[in-house]
């Protein structure tokens, strides 16, 4: 089934149409930038919802933010766009520790905060699904892109293969380019080997992103009068533990619920070692490591581990967005220039900035 929406004929001649496939925070932007500045946007999400690294997870004792766990503000332009979202981005006190001991004992001195710790709230996809909302009905969810091929009626534009959760198999067509907000991985896949374009397939095939392992874990049993806080009396804590890099005390973040819930991410290494385990065993191995570093050998309540295959940026692109200008094909996200909230934010702005 070919789409070929009616009003395509009727634009301005001014007007282009950009198919943007991710919808995190990089393509989001993008396209919203777009959407402004008066062309016309249809974003493929294969997810239900928009977001990307900025998940978060819905559980019987509250939400963890299994992606992205905080961001922070250092461009002016990422700053004058937060602040049309004060209710949504509020400061989070993270009271930051170093875990100095290689065996995962604490120290509990507190380390100054370099510079403030922002999170959404009532979980981090908030912020991404609050920019997605002018978007409409050109954010399609749950629409897998499975190849992008020239158009069959205008061989200047293009036309890309979908697959949906339900098996539906569809043909989007009428586009002036296309631009790719989704991993390195994802993105060579979709370049197919070089074959759409050679230059971009050269640009991003030195890039490395490191894999991380994330587990989730809550407390109910904490929050009962009898019992006093729960483990270590600080926030979140970056560590030195061969198995864990970042712990982040979910309950401690601004809008969230009480409930005494922790999220544990994996280092790059040992994620990297442990990619292809089931998620039980990582599960358990998680949880020993937890215990070791905080001291709280309670069985939690709730366990639920999740792997991101593409993670924290090694090695970037080195340049905010990449676009190839005879292809008509451009790349937005994170790992062009590192792996910040702020670096998607600003890779997929930039890219619009260079089309509208």
């Amino acid at each position: 089934m070919t789409l070929r929406p009616d009003a395509d004929r009727h634009r301005s001649p001014a007007s282009r149409h950009y198919a943007v496939i991710g919808a995190g925070i990089a393509g989001v932007a993008c396209a919203r930038t777009l959407l402004q500045a008066g062309h016309r946007v249809t974003v493929f999400e294969r997810e239900a919802a928009a977001g990307g690294r900025m998940a978060s997870e819905s559980t019987p004792f509250g939400r963890f933010d299994s992606g992205a766990q905080y961001f922070t503000v250092r461009d002016p332009r990422f700053a004058r766009v937060l602040e049309t979202t004060p209710q949504i981005c509020k400061p989070w006190s993270a009271n930051l520790v170093r875990v100095l001991d290689a065996h995962g004992r604490v120290a509990e001195a507190a380390l100054p905060a370099r510079e403030p710790h922002f999170v959404a709230q009532p979980g981090m996809d908030a912020l991404v699904a609050h920019w997605a909302q002018p978007l409409g009905d050109a954010l399609l969810t749950g629409t897998h892109v499975t190849q992008i091929e020239r158009d069959a009626l205008d061989g200047r534009r293009w036309q890309l293969r979908t697959a949906g959760a339900d098996d539906s198999q569809h043909v989007y067509s009428g586009f002036d380019a296309v631009l790719l907000a989704v991993p390195p991985a994802r993105a060579r896949a979709l370049l197919g080997d070089g074959g759409l374009s050679a230059d971009l397939s050269r640009r991003i095939e030195p890039v490395r992103i490191a894999p991380c392992w994330t587990l989730m874990i809550a407390f109910p049993q904490a929050n009962q009068p009898t019992l006093s806080h729960l483990g270590p009396q600080w926030n979140a804590a970056r560590s030195t533990h061969h198995r864990v890099a970042w712990l982040a005390r979910e309950s401690s973040k601004p809008g969230r619920d009480p409930i005494e819930r922790w999220t544990l991410q994996a280092s790059a290494a040992w994620s990297q070692e442990h990619l292809r385990d089931d998620a039980a065993r990582v599960e358990a191995k998680l949880l020993r490591a937890f215990a070791e570093i905080t001291g709280i050998r309670a069985e939690p309540s709730h366990a639920q581990a999740r792997c991101w295959p593409e993670a924290q940026t090694q090695v970037p692109v080195g340049k905010p967005h990449l676009w190839d200008a005879k292809a008509r094909i451009g790349i937005a996200g994170d790992w062009c220039t590192g792996h910040r909230v702020e670096d998607a934010f600003l890779s997929g702005l930039t890219l619009a900035l260079k089309l509208a």
